[in-house]
This record gives structure tokens, C-alpha cells and sequence, in this order.
């Protein structure tokens, strides 16, 4: 029943909350952790966000998908709770509790109705501060996660991004699969499993972002209960920075006997703190973010009818920024596909955009802005988000500047200095037809005019 009501909760709350009506609070706990509040009291829900530096980046080497494993055995047992015993204590509540694990962060997230707030965040500072780890536990998590890499493996769009990081960042962190491989999944340990919770769960690498019924004087003492008990410094962070390595030639193909081919492309992109970010944000909305609007789905899709979607994301990792695209046709039309988006991304590169379209972009990515704030749990995560980066509280105020300042001149920079496509590196799955490995072969001389 409470379960229910909370489910109740969730569904009022979303799309009462807008970007121009947020206001937040910086709150100081007695033990000094810092949270961003968002005090919402219209209805008793709370929801928070939080994040430790670090993710699977840090992971020693021979133990990938350890993070992984950490994120899914914190909620099976704590304390004097055994996994059964701690489920429990999380239904008869309605609190929602879970852990992920990212390449730069290992985050989590809590959902609790306010009259269950002191339980909920008691049963959190537990599963942070003495997980269990007990070996039935383990196993069977170990073999959820082992079910998720065959999933992977089936998936031909995953086996095509995992195959493209593994080739694009060879030698580093960011090559390996969030889950690991099934060897370094049979290879860990309790006392790895331990050892990560204390090398990375620390003050020192935490974000916390709350929003809801509660005031920045309820908060404060929560957040000691929460993460008072971790240790104040965490293992130094190694992590080098990184460019690209491109092996030759710059077409994988991965053979599968399906009736569609997947192609993963991309190239080097930019971080979230370079000056360029919302020119380049622009600038990819009017390539291939923008759905049916995007210059990509207009020519590959719309006028060719070779797929039902290709898209382009920027991806800013915390030592690497990539420009990544997606698609997947027939495997008789690939090479036409690869052929016609290579030539729409010189095209961009070599003649820029037009000023409709750079209308076109900015309206749409200052309206939907506010869509990034229609829960509580989105509100929570973009005050992690803005965190992360290191932005201040009045950074949800001056982001729509930020886009309306962006010009055709920045957008045609910044295209020249993005879109290289002779640099362009493609995982294909499945069985091609009409591929030219040779890098930039399919690129015509970008025609003078913009599409």
C-alpha cells in the first residue's frame, strides 16, 4: 500500500517542478558535508541524488567490473541486516534505494516519503558504510551481472560500442566494458569488493543533491547519518587524460549473420569545461542530435530512406571528450549509409550552418531545457550534474544565456575545428555490403551551397 502511494507521489510531482521556479540552498551538515537543497513541501516526498568521484576508471587493473558489482550488492545487506532483512526494511517503507556505476562517478539515488526520511537515510549510511558482502549474495549477484555481459554480447549495437571504445581508448581505463569481462567478473573478490568501497567511498569525492519536503535544518543531521561514517580522503585518483587511438583502417566490421547491420562511429569531441561546449552543443543539434530536424535523419533518412534513425552525441567523459554517432540498416545499404553520413558531416565541416538553422537549434534547446526539470529525481540529478562540473547555484539561471550567446560564426569554428572526417572511426556489426575501408574513400568534395 505505502508502495503505491509512493508511485502516487512520483506521478504528481512530475512536471510541477520548472527551471525558472528552482531555487537552491547550500546546506552544511554538523560534520561538515556538503548538499544542494531544493525544498519542495507541496507534497511528503524526498528524492536524492549523489555521486563519488571515480566510477570504473579507478578500478586496479585485472579487476573490471568491479565498480559494477560493488553498485548492485550495497542494497543486499548491511550492518547487522542480512539481504533479506535489509530488503525488507526498504519495502515496509516504500524507499527506493539504488547504485550505479559510471565511468567517472559511481552514483546513487534515494526516494523516500518524508515520515521515512530518518530510516531511509540510516539504512543508506549502512549500505555505504558496512555492506555485507555475504558470499550468497555475492554469487548471485556475480551471476546477474554474468547474465547482463551475455545479454551485451547478443546486442548488436552493444557489441558495436563496446568494440569501438575497446579499439578507440586502447591502453586505458575508458576501453573496458562497465561490466567487466566474464574472467575479471570470476576473479573478484569480497576482499576487492571491500576494498573499493574504502579507497573510493570518501567526503572528499562526494556530491550530494536533495530536493523535496524537508528543510535545510532536517537536512543537515541526515546528511551526517547518510555519509558522516565514510572516511574523510579517498585513494588519489590516477586517471591521465586521453586522446584517440584510431587503428587502420578505420572500418571495423564485426560479422554477425543478421538482417540488419549496427555502425558505432565517432571521433574526438570536446569536455564539458572547454569554451566551446555550447557552440559545439549547437553545432551537434543542427548535425545529428536534433531527430527529424537534424541535417543526418534529413538526408539518410527522410530523403533516402536508409534508416529509421541516425544520431550524433557529444560525450564529455572527465579525460576525454568524443563526438559519437549511431545507425543501423540493411546490410545492402550500409555502405551507402556510412557513404551519405560521412559526406553530411564534411558538408558541415566544410560549409557550416545556415542562420535558420541556428535559430532553429537555439529555440529548441533553450525550450526544452526545462524538460530537464520536471521530477524530483531529475531536479536531484541536474544539482549533481552542475556540481560535478563546478558551476555555481546561479548556473540553472544563465544556461539559456549561455546558448542564446552562441553565434554562426561560433558555430562554423567550431564545426571546422570538431568534424574531421578523415579521422572518422566506424564499428560495423553484422554482414555489410558496399564498404570502402580506406579512410575518407566515400567523401565527394563537399558541394559549396549547405544543405
Amino acid at each position: 500500500m505505502v508502495a503505491r502511494i509512493l508511485a502516487v507521489l512520483l506521478l504528481v510531482l512530475a512536471g510541477a517542478a520548472r527551471a525558472d521556479a528552482v531555487e537552491i540552498k547550500e546546506v552544511v551538515s554538523p560534520g561538515g558535508i556538503k548538499a544542494w537543497l531544493v525544498e519542495q513541501h507541496t507534497i511528503p516526498l524526498i528524492a536524492m541524488d549523489y555521486e563519488f568521484e571515480g566510477g570504473t576508471s579507478v578500478e586496479p587493473k585485472g579487476k573490471e567490473g568491479l565498480a559494477y558489482l560493488v553498485s548492485g550488492l550495497l542494497n543486499e545487506g548491511a550492518g547487522d541486516m542480512d539481504s533479506l532483512a535489509f530488503q525488507k526494511a526498504l519495502d515496509s517503507r516504500a524507499i527506493r534505494m539504488s547504485f550505479d556505476a559510471g565511468r567517472d562517478t559511481f552514483t546513487g539515488e534515494v526516494k523516500t516519503l518524508t515520515g521515512e526520511k530518518d530510516e531511509a537515510f540510516r539504512l543508506l549510511g549502512l549500505a555505504l558504510s558496512e555492506p555485507r558482502f555475504d558470499a550468497d549474495a555475492v554469487e548471485r549477484v556475480r551471476e546477474q551481472v554474468h547474465s547482463i555481459q551475455l545479454s551485451e554480447d547478443d546486442e548488436p549495437r552493444s557489441v558495436a560500442s563496446k568494440a569501438w571504445m575497446k579499439a578507440a581508448f586502447a591502453g586505458h581505463p575508458y576501453a573496458h566494458n562497465l561490466t567487466g569481462t566474464p574472467e575479471s567478473l570470476a576473479g573478484l573478490t569480497v576482499d576487492d569488493l571491500r576494498g573499493y568501497v574504502k579507497d573510493n567511498f570518501a567526503k572528499d569525492r562526494l556530491i550530494v543533491g536533495v530536493v523535496g519536503d524537508i528543510t535545510p535544518e532536517e537536512l543537515g543531521p541526515l546528511l551526517d547519518k547518510a555519509f558522516g561514517a565514510l572516511p574523510a580522503k579517498g585513494e588519489t585518483i590516477d586517471v591521465p587524460e586521453t586522446g584517440l587511438d584510431h587503428p587502420q583502417p578505420s572500418v571495423d566490421v564485426i560479422d554477425r549473420d543478421i538482417p540488419q547491420s549496427v555502425g558505432v562511429f565517432g571521433m574526438a569531441g570536446i569536455k564539458r569545461d572547454d569554451p566551446d561546449w555550447y557552440a559545439a552543443l549547437v553545432m551537434n543539434h543542427i548535425l545529428g542530435s536534433g531527430g527529424f530536424s537534424s541535417r543526418l535523419m534529413e538526408e539518410v533518412r527522410r530523403k533516402r530512406g536508409l534508416t529509421y534513425g541516425v544520431y550524433t552525441y557529444l560525450v564529455p567523459y572527465d579525460h576525454a571528450g568524443l563526438l559519437l554517432g549511431t545507425v543501423a540498416t540493411v546490410n545492402a545499404r550500409m555502405g551507402e549509409s556510412k557513404s551519405v553520413i560521412e559526406n553530411v558531416i564534411a558538408n558541415m565541416a566544410h560549409n557550416g550552418a545556415t542562420e535558420d538553422e541556428l535559430k532553429d537549434a537555439k529555440t529548441y534547446l533553450t525550450g526544452s531545457y526545462a524538460l530537464n526539470f520536471d521530477t524530483s529525481g531529475a531536479i536531484a540529478g541536474q544539482l549533481v550534474g552542475i556540481q560535478h562540473y563546478g558551476f555555481g547555484r546561479d548556473y540553472i539561471d544563465k544556461r539559456n544565456s549561455y546558448i542564446e550567446a552562441v553565434t554562426l560564426d561560433d558555430v562554423n569554428r567550431v564545426a571546422k575545428r570538431l568534424l574531421k572526417p578523415d579521422s572518422l572511426f566506424w564499428v560495423i556489426v553484422g554482414e555489410p555490403k558496399g564498404l570502402d575501408k580506406t579512410p575518407g574513400a566515400s567523401m565527394k568534395t563537399p558541394e559549396t551551397s549547405t544543405p
